[in-house]
């Protein structure tokens, strides 16, 4: 990535308003429209967010990396992708873009723009659903990159729209968001209090993934790197 940090953060924030509009904007629809079945609720909450990742990954990476989510920038910075220096700045911005996200997704619904979360997500089995849904996510980015770069968008989206189905939590798996959607009482809330356990879990995630992918695609050493071969002299 060699544009300007600035045009990073705001491709950073953008993409992650646009995300987060997705998934509280698909919650309240999806609630209005099912009429009670909480399985037609996920169902549209989960694809549109799978197919808002895929899109937003496609459209900002070559910008900024399309991370969208800190332990995603720490994880390339972790493997020499992302500056250090550049990761609380990803981070600032992914977490100012998800709060206009929230804001922008009450305006739309007529809701009030500042408002608390009700909905109570906690507990052990939470816990570990956010470590393994992370995991996972940080895993089939760092794989995918590792192998084919290209399939990134496509993969992510894949994943986060089967994790919302198989994970406890609805796999938030992103310690911003996470943060930012205490904020909202809509149905893609969390209590404020219940917060600091889905984001450890995250990050704990996310450090065994990083830990993994270097174990399963690790970076070729020099020394492993073939010799050049002797010119030839003419005769």
């Amino acid at each position: 990535m060699n544009e300007p940090l600035s045009k990073r953060l705001a491709a950073e924030a953008l993409g992650s308003a646009f995300l987060l509009a997705t998934v509280v904007g698909s919650s309240i629809m999806g609630a209005e429209l099912a009429q009670g079945s909480a399985a037609l609720a996920l169902f549209v909450t989960s694809t549109s967010t799978a197919a808002m990742l895929a899109v937003l990954i496609w459209l900002f990476g070559p910008v900024s990396g399309g991370h969208l989510n800190p332990v995603v920038s720490l994880a390339f910075a972790a493997t020499g992708q992302l500056k250090w220096r550049d990761v609380a700045p990803y981070c600032l911005a992914q977490l100012a873009g998800f709060l206009i996200g929230v804001w922008a997704a009450h305006a739309m619904f007529e809701l009030p723009i500042l408002e608390l979360a009700t909905v109570a997500r906690t507990g052990s089995g939470h816990w570990l659903a956010e470590a393994i849904a992370t995991f996972g996510l940080i895993l089939v980015i760092l794989g995918c990159f590792a192998r084919t770069p290209a399939v990134v968008p496509a993969m992510v989206g894949l994943y986060i729209g089967a994790a919302y189905w198989f994970t406890a939590s609805t796999a938030f798996a992103n310690p911003a968001m996470t943060i930012i959607r205490a904020f909202t009482a809509t149905p893609a809330g969390i209590l404020p209090q219940h917060v600091a356990g889905f984001v450890v879990a995250e990050v704990i995630g996310a450090a065994v993934a990083i830990a993994a992918a270097r174990y399963f695609w690790p970076k070729p050493s020099p020394a492993a790197a073939p010799e050049a071969q002797p010119r030839r002299i003419p005769a």
